[in-house]
């Protein structure tokens, strides 16, 4: 049978002016793309990213989907250049698309709504919240926050901008509309262990367990043997913000340096801490080993991966961590802190995964985690074929989408029996890799 199913996806692929989609924009796509065929979908998306979707769209069109463009309302719109807001005006389109999701249910007749993105766990979902049909929302995160260790070595603003973020998700949390759409959702998908365990009983007892990111089948590269002369290439990726640990790696990095002359680490990204990574890069000692290079397309950014040794990924918040899925399924082994996303994402079959109880032992157990991967190109080749088959057999969108289609089916098939009640059985969480416990 095919469902009707309403998707609200405020971020979706991505509008032109982004210089490269988000692990949120990706997943909401690759999900509708998917979801498409099983199901007719109408998707609701915020109307700057009708020029993306339009041109994805004659490129590859896909049948049975149907995209309603919302606009923000008129007055809003000059706070969009203010990227601290995205929240409130994501919170704010939300009541705006409700009032077209109404209209569009009384003509359809929706047996199902999907609230995808954004995909944190702490803001309401208004149509889920008030429109009369089953819904379920996720995957999402948002409970994590940095370990207070790491955050006291944070700038004052930064530190101040945390502080703000946890402020303002109890209050989110706390928003009548909050409280109902949780209540109301049949299934509630979590992005990571974090935010699985910030859902009080009632909640968790319908959750599973669903990564926010995945790769598609042809972006997939089995593991390449690469030539052991000695030459190591560690490559890491991410905006240079405090909250992505890049200090962390190249202290981490610094350690081995010495021991290896010949190995490289490559940074790609643009931030607000270039200026201050750089002057770390030198007062480390390490110019000659260490390169900044400027954001890149997507495209090149994974051919980078296919040709470096090890992916490292410090960050201290990360909900998802894109690139740490895209290096794995690009046959790298992973050295990253055992957090969010990233920390979900791995196991010990394709990386190590570094305890963060303070900056000082995470820097160093990186380094002792790097100077085995430099030392043992049989160790990293093991890793780095545990990392492909990982994300082969996990995190292919196709497997994902998967797991999502079993949730609609949970509740469009049983949707005589009351909204707001759960369909799946209490206790039973979808992991990662599938089994349900």
């Amino acid at each position: 049978m095919r469902a009707r199913v309403l998707i609200c996806a405020y971020a979706c692929l991505y509008h032109m002016g982004k210089s490269r989609p988000g692990g949120g924009d990706l997943m909401a796509w690759n999900l509708v793309k998917r979801l498409s065929r099983k199901h007719s979908l109408w998707v609701m998306t915020l109307d700057r990213n009708r020029e993306g979707i339009e041109a994805e769209l004659e490129r590859n069109p896909i049948q049975n989907v149907q995209v309603v463009y919302v606009g923000l309302p008129a007055w809003l719109r000059p706070l969009e250049r203010f990227q601290g807001l995205f929240q409130l005006q994501a919170y704010i389109w939300q009541w705006k698309a409700y009032f077209v999701a109404r209209k569009l249910h009384r003509r359809v007749g929706f047996d199902a709504f999907h609230h995808l993105t954004y995909e944190n766990d702490w803001m309401a979902s208004i149509i889920g919240a008030l429109l009369p049909v089953p819904y379920l929302r996720g995957p999402a995160g948002g409970a994590h926050r940095v370990p207070k260790h790491f955050l006291r070595q944070f700038p004052a603003k930064s530190r101040v901008w945390e502080y703000v973020r946890v402020g303002m998700q109890w209050l989110f949390r706390h928003d009548p509309f909050f409280l109902i759409s949780q209540e109301r959702a049949e299934v509630l998908l979590m992005a990571n262990q974090e935010a699985l365990e910030a859902l009080p009983g009632r909640w968790r007892k319908k959750a599973q367990l669903l990564s926010v990111n995945g790769i598609s089948s042809h972006e997939l590269t089995p593991p390449e043997q690469r030539a052991q002369n000695g030459k190591l290439t560690i490559l890491s990726a991410g905006r240079l913000v405090p909250l992505k640990g890049f200090d962390l790696a190249l202290r981490a990095f610094a350690r081995i340096a010495e021991q290896h002359p010949k190995a490289r680490f490559v940074i790609v990204g643009e931030g607000p801490e270039l200026e201050r990574l750089v002057n770390l890069r030198r007062e480390l000692g390490v110019v000659a080993q260490v390169r900044f290079e400027s954001w890149m397309p997507r495209e090149r950014l994974l051919a980078d991966m296919r040709c470096c040794d090890v992916f490292l990924f410090a960050s201290v918040r990360d909900g998802g961590g894109l690139v740490v899925v895209e290096a794995m399924a690009a046959g790298k082994p992973i050295v990253c802190l055992d957090l969010g996303g990233p920390g979900l994402h791995l196991n010990n079959d394709c990386g190590f995964k570094i305890s963060a109880h303070h900056p000082e032992q995470a820097v160093r157990d990186m380094a002792a985690a790097l100077e085995k991967l430099a030392s043992d190109p049989k160790l990293r080749a093991r890793l780095g074929q545990g990392a492909f088959e990982r994300a082969r057999d996990v995190y292919d969108w196709d497997r994902v989408t998967e797991r999502v289609i079993g949730a609609y089916d949970e509740i469009v098939n049983c949707r005589g029996t009351g909204l707001g009640e759960s369909r799946i059985a209490p206790g039973k969480r979808q992991l990662a890799n599938g089994p349900v416990i």
